[in-house]
């Protein structure tokens, strides 16, 4: 059974499952439905919650927090073959997963110490958009091997004003891999000011 976390938990994913290596990460958002947009709204978007393209990123960092490798719907296969993107989604309509990284454990480099998963507004500040029009945002990690959710987390904090989300991240803890529900929200308005955070 899944473990549901609130902001700031952590979890531990390969302790007591030995043979843990394939996962699935999980990413969901949908647009906030705003009363009185009609087809016309619906059809063309604009500034409303209609057409809202969120992405979601992985950065694989290193020693020194230094940022090695990122994966998102432009590269989708890390260099190390690890973390896999299954690709864009422009809308976030309809229920479950809206976009989905793979991550072999087992494939991931020594030197890799974190996987942080990001998702951001793509064109945030030509569609006056931000983390207000979203709602129902989560992540989730899933046993691939299984099909068996290890651990979710819903997003409820108010992300108004914001235009990236730092929803989770993987990392090692010795030998042993935790995942950590972050749940924070910053205003970069594209993975590669996240990125250049990074060192990159």
């Amino acid at each position: 059974m899944a473990i549901s976390l609130q902001k700031g938990q952590k979890i531990d994913l390969t302790k007591g499952r030995a043979g843990l290596s394939q996962i699935l990460v999980g990413l969901g958002w949908d647009p906030v439905k705003k009363s009185g947009s009609g087809f016309l709204g619906g059809l063309f978007g604009g500034g409303g919650g209609s057409n809202i393209d969120c992405d979601a990123s992985v950065l694989l960092i290193g020693e020194n927090d230094k940022l090695e490798d990122v994966v998102y719907f432009g590269k989708k296969l890390s260099t190390c073959q690890s973390v896999r993107h299954s690709g864009d989604n422009i809308t976030g309509e309809g229920d479950g997963d809206d976009e989905q990284v793979f991550v072999d454990l087992n494939k991931v480099p020594a030197h890799i110490h974190k996987l942080v998963f990001v998702v951001n507004i793509y064109q945030c500040v030509q569609r006056k958009q931000d983390f207000g029009m979203i709602q129902n945002a989560f992540i989730r990690v899933v046993d691939s091997s299984s099909n068996t959710e290890l651990a979710n987390y819903n997003l409820t904090d108010n992300y108004g004003g914001m235009t990236a989300l730092f929803p989770g991240e993987i990392y090692r803890s010795g030998s042993e891999w935790k995942f950590s529900a972050v749940g924070q929200g910053t205003k970069d308005t594209g993975i590669d000011k996240i990125a250049a955070k990074y060192g990159r």
